[in-house]
């Protein structure tokens, strides 16, 4: 499935970064996000403020239930109350994608200030006229945030982390994501994009205990796949992913680096007309059945630069991929379930 939050509204710019102290953040009495983790507290025991439960454990720092929903509520204000009108495991699934996005964004900070990538005044004032500009002028901006209730030096802040940690991502990138001639011709060569029916259960949030049996039904439904029940039909009745449901699990023409990597693995390496066994990505379990898929029709010289272009966006994912895996391990990383 694509590489998207399913809960987008939920992205975080909140930042903060990395002390060598293990630290961890609680929700203050008596503020808007103090009420919102009691209102919440109703439908995720776990989510009360008074108790700041852990989400994320690190060597570093800890990611609490009070500091997820407290970054929530300043990064998009009065929309935090639209957590209340979510189903129990759409709501746990937000907070546990908030939390992830969070403590990988401490890490990166970390991993930034450790290469003293840092950005200057001037920088950081020409994003904040970006800012301005695409908000049709300061005064505008400035009026946007109050109605939402979001503080100015806020956005101010977070912009500051997340131009760092670009800066030190683009210079990963640029030393490690480099494209070769031969590299260029054998993407040429091989298959452009893939069309492909899937079916997804989500484990994200899950216990051990409860990913053994999502595991085991997802082998019941690809037993039935296999012998030769209508591959649409089981995805519009059992795959979680809501973007292809309706359309019985399908993704059409889709090209390389545009999915989680086991996803796409699977999608150009098991042969058309097929289908996968478990694929196991971020978001769940899933069982694919490739459709079809199709080579570049226009000539080399054509699409050599967009090839390049193309590459060096999976290198470079591919550079970030293997950065948070070393960062996670280094630090301890875990995620509660609760």
């Amino acid at each position: 499935m694509k590489k998207v939050v399913i809960f987008t509204c939920l992205v975080l710019l909140v930042l903060s970064a990395c002390s060598s102290k293990k630290e961890s953040v609680a929700i203050k009495a008596g503020t808007p996000a103090y009420q919102l983790a009691k209102d919440l507290t109703a439908i995720i025991p776990y989510l009360d403020p008074d108790k700041n439960n852990v989400l994320v454990s690190t060597s570093r720092f800890e990611i609490t239930t009070g500091e997820v929903l407290q970054s929530i509520q300043d990064n998009v204000g009065t929309r935090a109350s639209e957590l209340k009108d979510l189903p129990p495991d759409q709501l746990k699934n937000a907070i546990v994608q908030s939390a992830m996005q969070l403590a990988e964004r401490k890490l990166l900070l970390g991993a930034a200030g450790e290469a003293k990538s840092s950005v200057s005044p001037e920088e950081i004032t020409k994003a904040m006229n970006d800012e301005y500009s695409r908000a049709g002028g300061e005064s505008k901006f400035l009026e946007l945030l109050k109605t939402s209730d979001i503080s100015i030096d806020y956005v101010k802040s977070s912009i500051q982390a997340e131009l760092t940690i670009q800066k030190f991502l683009d210079g990963l990138f640029s030393a490690q994501a480099q494209v070769a001639e031969d590299d260029l011709k054998k993407a040429y060569e091989a298959d452009k994009t893939a069309s492909v029916r899937h079916i997804l259960l989500l484990t994200q949030g899950k216990t051990d205990k409860e990913k053994t049996e999502i595991h085991k039904k997802m082998e019941e439904i690809l037993a039935r796949a296999k012998a030769g029940e209508d591959f649409a039909e089981l995805a519009k009745k059992y795959t979680e992913d809501a973007r292809s449901k309706d359309n019985g699990g399908l993704y059409e023409n889709f090209g390389r680096g545009k999915m989680v990597k086991p996803f796409e693995d699977a999608s150009f390496s098991v042969p058309v007309g097929e289908i996968s066994n478990i694929v196991e990505t971020t978001y769940g379990y899933h069982i694919i059945k490739v459709i079809d898929r199709k080579k570049e029709a226009q000539p080399f010289d054509q699409v050599k630069s967009q090839l390049e272009t193309d590459l060096k966006q999976q290198k470079s994912v591919e550079v970030y991929q293997d950065l948070m895996s070393k960062l996670k391990n280094k630090a301890r990383f875990q995620l509660a379930s609760f």
